[in-house]
């Protein structure tokens, strides 16, 4: 099954890593100019059952939150959108005064095993620059205190 795997370190405490995330802007804050994502309807946070209804381009997305553990990592899952399966844990590791950041994402996309043989290099790729622009930005808010 194909997978992404990113880490960043962030200069601050964990606690201040997570609570960041679970800013009711996080999502606006976190997702890059493209393609546009649009929230359509939003039940909850980012605890277990909470949901988000999104327009990300052309695409449809729901996500289900479906697991957290306070200042260690949190967990949602794709269930209505463009993947065949996609399961998204976000892990927070603390480092002394700092906090290593986890984005651990497993997927299949839609087409069978060749599809995802043939087009993993160009998800990988573009998965790449979405998280290199989130760990940014969160890296900017909670080592710099951005409101």
């Amino acid at each position: 099954m194909p997978h992404f795997l990113r880490s960043v370190v962030i200069q601050a405490p964990v606690e201040k890593v997570f609570a960041f995330h679970e800013r009711e802007d996080a999502l606006r804050l976190l997702s890059p100019a493209f393609p546009p994502v649009r929230v359509i309807k939003r039940s909850g946070g980012i605890e277990p059952g909470a949901r988000v209804d999104l327009m990300v381009g052309p695409f449809r997305w729901t996500a289900l939150h479906s697991a957290l553990e306070r200042n260690r990592f949190f967990e949602d899952q794709q269930i209505e959108g463009p993947f065949a399966l996609w399961i998204h844990r976000h892990e927070f590791e603390p480092l002394g005064n700092a906090t290593r950041l986890t984005d651990r994402i497993e997927y299949l996309l839609p087409g069978g095993k060749w599809a995802n043989r043939l087009l993993a290099w160009a998800t990988a790729l573009g998965l790449g620059q979405m998280f290199r622009h989130r760990h940014s930005v969160t890296k900017r808010y909670c080592e710099e205190g951005t409101r």
